[in-house]
């Protein structure tokens, strides 16, 4: 029996998780986890990309392999589909089937199941160019309460393709997820470090209180007005953008350790970053660390915007 769950799907409750990929979204959650508990609705989270709507639903399905949950959804699972995957047909006993009908079929089989669609306005049709409307073929199940379904999209395609489908819409409830301010940044970057460590097997060098203060300089040097318009450049995803560069300054040089000037360099070569904005933060961090640096006979190269505007390094 073809299974698309198992060829198409990814269930995020049986991820591996070394912390809450949640970090300070509780209210959202919350929130999210009421929808699911109404019966005959689904959840849809909006708002602008990179401020983590995917990290809520991963939130969800690790408080449900925690059992940290209300019993009506203890024991489900949380499939991620790719929106694209379900435009497909797929040859069933010499037959074509549509692989939305097919996946339609097998959510009701088996139950305890929350479909997770991100990028879901594509199911929307109507245009031209655009794909089948694999939307009306969800309405049915997603009516009666046979699927509990999760979408995510962002702002701008809420406002131009979901909110004229007024039938798929009633099917949700809308969620809206709002970009953390730059004391929640620093928080969801500094508590997310264990699952960065255990990704690349290094660590940040120093003490709680100093790499505090690099993440601190990190959620500064992306805050609004100083990144790049149009790079999915949204907290918190563009302050992780840098952080992980940090940590690919230290690999590339074989270090066991995320150190000050890997930091510095990470800022340095931001294209997220205006350049002007950088010379300015980096300006700032020097004087920030200027003592500290000292005392550990680090030198932080002052960098001209020639450097910043010329230099072609990307990480």
């Amino acid at each position: 029996m073809f299974s698309v769950i198992d060829n198409y799907g990814e269930d995020l409750t049986k991820k591996s998780y070394v912390t809450n990929p949640a970090i300070a979204r509780d209210e959202e959650i919350k929130k999210l986890i009421m929808v699911l508990l109404t019966p005959d609705k689904s959840a849809l989270l909006i708002g602008k990309a990179g401020i983590g709507k995917t990290a809520i639903v991963e939130g969800l399905s690790y408080l449900i392999q925690h059992d940290t949950v209300p019993n009506a959804i203890k024991g489900y699972r949380v499939v991620k589909i790719n929106s694209t995957s379900l435009l497909g047909k797929v040859m069933i006993n010499g037959k074509e089937e549509l692989v939305i009908n097919l996946l339609v079929n097998e959510l009701k089989s088996l139950g305890k199941i929350i479909l997770f669609i991100d990028e879901v306005h594509t199911l929307i049709g109507g245009k031209e160019d655009g794909p089948m409307d694999l939307a009306n073929i969800l309405k049915p199940a997603l009516d009666r309460g046979d699927i509990k379904a999760i979408g995510a999209t962002t702002t701008e395609e809420y406002s131009t393709y979901i909110i004229r489908d007024r039938a798929f819409l009633r099917r949700f409830e809308k969620i809206e997820v709002s970009e953390p301010d730059e004391k929640t940044t620093v928080e969801i970057l500094y508590k997310s470090l264990p699952r960065i460590e255990a990704q690349t097997g290094i660590k940040m060098k120093y003490n709680e209180y100093v790499n505090t203060m690099l993440i601190e300089s990190i959620v500064s040097a992306t805050s609004e007005f100083k990144r790049v318009y149009g790079l999915a450049a949204m907290y918190p995803d563009v302050a992780f953008s840098v952080l992980s560069a940090a940590f690919s300054q230290a690999l590339y040089q074989n270090k066991p350790f995320v150190d000050v000037l890997d930091v510095y360099n990470a800022i340095k070569n931001s294209k997220r970053i205006y350049p002007d904005s950088i010379i300015k933060e980096l300006n700032a961090f020097r004087e920030k660390f200027k003592d500290f640096c000292l005392e550990q006979n680090i030198t932080l190269p002052i960098v001209t915007i020639d450097e910043v505007e010329n230099n072609e390094e990307n990480y």
